[in-house]
């Protein structure tokens, strides 16, 4: 080891390294810093994803305008998107697509018209539903 400085104290910290040696402080704060922004990063990602992640049993459209809401809140830093997602995945919407579409049936029966052909597939609710019937 290199003598210190004639100026220098006799005994000097841990953290001064001599001339020519590899500083060990510096890379373990390097190591840390690393691991910080990478663990903060994807806690970050974690807590902002958790609209999605509640509302991924919602109807389609709800889990869209979630995911949606949480990616503009995500590129625009605006935080009332996340707060409007979150607000949104808790709430359970109710499913009006389905009666109106069976009223419009009834209604089409009533008047004696075939009904146009749908293009998802027949729930099962009775007599008649079978595909083959």
């Amino acid at each position: 080891m290199p003598s210190p400085h004639p100026a220098s104290l006799a005994h000097l910290p841990f953290f001064i390294t001599a001339p020519g040696e590899s500083d060990i402080l510096l890379g373990v704060a390097i190591a840390a810093l690393v691991g910080a922004v990478l663990v903060g990063g994807v806690l970050f990602l974690a807590l902002h994803s958790l609209p999605e992640r509640i509302a991924h049993k919602a109807q389609k459209l709800q889990m869209e305008i979630v995911a949606v809401l949480c990616l503009l809140a995500l590129f625009t830093h605006v935080h009332m998107f996340w707060v409007a997602a979150l607000l949104l995945a808790f709430i359970d919407l109710p499913d009006f697509g389905t009666p109106l579409t069976r009223i419009a049936r009834g209604v089409e029966r009533l008047a004696k018209k075939e009904p146009p052909e749908d293009k998802t597939p027949a729930k099962r609710t009775g007599r008649g539903s079978h595909p083959h019937a």
